[in-house]
């Protein structure tokens, strides 16, 4: 009986050391192709300001708001610009209307009136060319004097001359304007249009929108202060995408990729996982950081990572640290 028992009681050891050593090898093979980085949250920030400068009318959110792509979050007071747009779009109107006359060229009633001055001329030319040839005639025998002569000749030459100015005065309309006016009256319309549009593009800087989705760190300006361009209105946090900056050694380098898939871990949210993906690695190596709790010596080289993880949750936190795993057998 006794030896039974003991038969038993080997049995039963070996069973559990067996089950141990089969426990243990399951979860070596499990953990086998996985490696496990540790690293912070850093998300990223934005200083927004106002393009322009101006007075601020109205601020619309406050430190803590969750904000939209593209929604407003402070305006300027638009008086003088909305002024100087109307001006703008005034003095464009008149370089348009200009180029149009020039385009269009002489008015029909210059040009008939023009017509009308060549055809007199030309009466009175042909007239004094008849008296020329009349007094000429009359000369050879004597019957006028030489001055009548010199004055019916001169008189000819004068007629044609005042022919041919009232012909060059009609071709001239005819024609149209020049080329050259045309050209500068066009670079006239465009160096307004030019104008218009910056004081649309200002007159749209003077509302302060976010440039993507996130949440209002500081709020730096309230309303009815003055501002230059440039001057920092609100901090902004980007909360789409999160990325993680993380630290891998060498001898671990070839096992990570950029576009790996992995598993990020926060202690905010235990046995709970985010999906993420490896998008940089740094091609140069660097000191650990203090900040990087890992098991290898903190004077090693290490290659900084960045992972972009997403956060439905808004959970993570700026410099809140994680742990992150690479499954190379799904990164492979």
């Amino acid at each position: 009986m006794q030896t039974s028992r003991k038969v038993v009681s080997v049995a039963a050891v070996a069973v559990l050391v067996l089950a141990a050593l089969f426990l243990w090898r399951w979860l070596d093979g499990r953990h086998a192709g996985s490696l496990t980085l540790y690293g912070n949250v850093d998300i990223r920030q934005v200083d927004l300001a106002f393009r322009v400068g101006g007075r601020i009318s109205a601020v619309l959110v406050d430190e803590g708001d969750s904000v939209a792509e593209g929604q407003a979050l402070a305006r300027l007071d638009a008086d003088l610009l909305t002024q100087q747009r109307d001006e703008t779009a005034a003095r464009l109107e008149g370089e348009k209307a200009a180029l149009a006359r020039l385009e269009r060229g002489y008015r029909v009633e210059e040009i008939a009136q023009a017509r009308a001055a060549v055809n007199a001329a030309t009466a009175l030319s042909e007239n004094a060319a008849i008296n020329l040839r009349r007094v000429a005639a009359m000369r050879s025998s004597n019957a006028v004097s030489q001055k009548e002569l010199d004055n019916a000749r001169a008189q000819s030459r004068e007629t044609a001359a005042k022919l041919r100015s009232a012909q060059d005065q009609l071709d001239m309309l005819l024609s149209g304007y020049r080329e050259e006016d045309v050209l500068a009256q066009r670079a006239a319309v465009a160096g307004a249009q030019a104008a218009l549009k910056r004081v649309e593009i200002q007159l749209h800087d003077s509302v302060l929108a976010a440039p993507q989705k996130g949440i209002v760190l500081t709020r730096a300006r309230e309303a009815g202060a003055i501002v230059q361009e440039g001057q920092t209105v609100y901090t902004l946090t980007l909360t789409d995408p999160v990325w993680l900056r993380a630290y891998v050694d060498e001898p671990n380098l070839g096992r990570i990729k950029p576009g790996m898939a992995v598993r990020v871990m926060v202690d905010a949210a235990p046995g709970k996982s985010f999906p993420g993906t490896v998008g940089f690695i740094s091609p140069t190596a660097e000191f650990t950081p203090k900040t990087v709790e890992t098991r290898e010596v903190r004077t090693a080289l290490v290659y900084r990572l960045r992972v972009q993880v997403a956060d439905p949750e808004n959970l993570m936190r700026q410099g809140m640290p994680v742990t992150i795993v690479v499954d190379e057998a799904a990164g492979s």
